[in-house]
């Protein structure tokens, strides 16, 4: 493969160039051991980690680096973790986008595309509770949250503007510059970190840095379309009835 056979290769060397960085440098900002010369030569493929470091560290545009956006630079919020991208119905009137578990894999590096969000479905939920806020849809994917969230349900969230109105004891969807987590928030010491917490004890906590918070939605109900056959009420109908019959087997047994 050629030095420069690829718009990414030729596009990381432009940053690189830009900011007068030897490849030595550059690597060390990026996470890269030695240099970044494998990079430049195509002998190693851009990583997410790396795609995601260039947009918070130097604001390129992921869809830029690949060719695909004439859009080099992206503004990378610090602390403001509000919604990038607001769409409208007919009538004008903010509509409930839907990112499902396919789209959110793509979700943080079309955070501010436009065009983008038109492939996703939309709906509007005509309840006084989904006024006057912003909220998105976003389906579960894994056990990380379980017993309250199951995998394959949605979760509706309301947008956050500013991480300092967090709620510690609340459930947020949090959308990262290479990932979209359903988590639980705990504040640490560094008012610059956080930590992202499982309910599922199996997961450990996750450590992330608020500047690579793109944005934040805090859930507030969800949508299941598996109903277990046996309800709350069910199952306190069997423990009565559990309850009896032991009554009568210790009847039986006394006489």
């Amino acid at each position: 493969m050629g030095t420069d056979s690829t718009n990414e290769i030729k596009r990381f060397k432009e940053i690189r160039d830009d900011h007068n960085f030897t490849q030595s440098e550059f690597a060390t900002l990026l996470g890269i051991k030695n240099s970044t010369a494998d990079i430049e030569r195509g002998r190693t493929k851009l990583s997410g980690k790396i795609v995601a470091e260039l947009l918070r560290q130097f604001e390129v545009n992921p869809l830029w680096l690949f060719g695909e956006s004439s859009q080099k630079h992206l503004t990378v919020s610090k602390g403001d973790v509000s919604p990038k991208v607001i769409t409208v119905n007919s009538s004008e009137e903010e509509n409930i986008i839907l990112v499902n578990q396919k789209a959110a894999a793509g979700y943080p590096h079309n955070v501010q595309d436009v065009t983008w969000y038109q492939q996703l479905p939309a709906f509007d939920i005509p309840l006084p509770e989904y006024r006057n806020a912003t909220y998105r849809g976003f389906q579960v994917e894994g056990d990380s949250m379980m017993p309250n969230l199951r995998p394959g349900e949605w979760v509706l969230g309301k947008a956050v503007p500013s991480i300092k109105e967090v709620s510690y004891s609340k459930i947020y969807v949090v959308v990262l510059f290479d990932s979209v987590l359903v988590k639980k928030i705990q504040k640490m010491e560094d008012p610059y970190k956080i930590l992202l917490v499982s309910i599922n004890e199996e997961y450990p906590p996750v450590q992330v840095l608020v500047s690579d918070i793109q944005e934040l939605w805090q859930v507030n109900s969800k949508l299941t379309f598996s109903i277990d056959a046996t309800s709350e009420s069910g199952l306190l109908r069997q423990l009565q009835q559990s309850m009896d019959d032991l009554k009568s087997e210790f009847k039986t047994f006394k006489q």
